[in-house]
């Protein structure tokens, strides 16, 4: 099972309930695992926006918030995805690679508490710009999920978003007030902050599951279906510790001071 993680070789094995340390420990004897995440820097005015973002943030019920975010995924996975365990004197397979992953889906979803509020599919060919960001939220989000919320749900909802141009610009801002979503429930967003935002756990999970043992795809729907048969396997549990965490987060923020905290 080369680029398996340790879970999945164990499971492979029928062995269950070994710690994540212990299984690392044994396979470390017999296997390698290599790449190293790569974040973008932080620079000193980033920092102090996160330190400030934390303390504005610290006494939020984070049941209340919408962590919203998009995901591509490509056709062979993301440049230097495929990581996992291989065998000592084993080669990993060298995987077939097409001009841009051989194309991808653009994926919306958000969490919030227990509940998974999509994905959704961008249209194929739609470069998210300002109006057709807003579209899609009209289209997919407000149409499907939010307008069947009860009228204290939508009061007490704050949107999360980060501050890509198509999310932070004048028209999208006046775009979510005009819809109720404006001054406190509309989250800021410090820059650079992905490992602040807890749906980018959900995608690495997705991902991994998508993209295991080095899986490729043939066509876009084939993708698309795996992402949705992918999200319909992450349960209620798995979402609310991701979004239970945010208040350590937070906490971690402000004790370190620098630099990302662990994901």
């Amino acid at each position: 099972m080369p680029l398996a993680t340790s879970l999945a070789i164990f499971q492979s094995c029928n062995i269950t309930g070994v710690p994540k340390s212990t299984r690392c420990a044994i396979l470390r004897d017999m296997a390698k695992v290599r790449k190293a995440e790569r974040r973008p820097p932080l620079n000193k005015t980033h920092k102090l926006k996160r330190q400030d973002w934390a303390k504005k943030y610290l006494k939020t019920d984070f049941s209340k918030v919408l962590w919203t975010d998009e995901m591509r995924v490509s056709l062979d996975g993301p440049d230097g995805w495929a990581r996992g365990w291989i065998g000592k004197g084993q080669r990993a397979p060298v995987p077939l690679r097409r001009q841009q992953g051989g194309g991808g889906v653009l994926v919306w979803a958000g969490i919030i508490k227990d509940e998974l509020v999509g994905p959704f599919r961008v249209e194929d060919g739609v470069k998210l710009n300002s109006q057709s960001y807003c579209q899609f939220l009209e289209d997919t989000f407000f149409k499907q999920w939010y307008r069947k919320k009860s009228a204290s749900f939508k009061k007490n909802m704050i949107f999360m978003q980060d501050n890509a141009p198509s999310h932070a610009s004048k028209y999208s801002t006046a775009w979510l007030a005009r819809k109720g979503i404006k001054e406190e429930k509309l989250m800021t967003w410090p820059p650079c902050s992905p490992d602040l935002n807890p749906i980018e756990n959900l995608w690495s999970i997705i991902k991994c599951e998508i993209y295991k043992e080095g899986k490729q795809y043939t066509s876009l729907n084939s993708v698309w279906e795996a992402v949705v048969a992918a999200a319909r396997n992450v349960d209620g549990e798995q979402i609310k510790t991701l979004t239970e965490s945010m208040d350590g987060r937070l906490l971690s923020v402000l004790a370190k001071k620098s630099g990302y905290i662990g994901r």
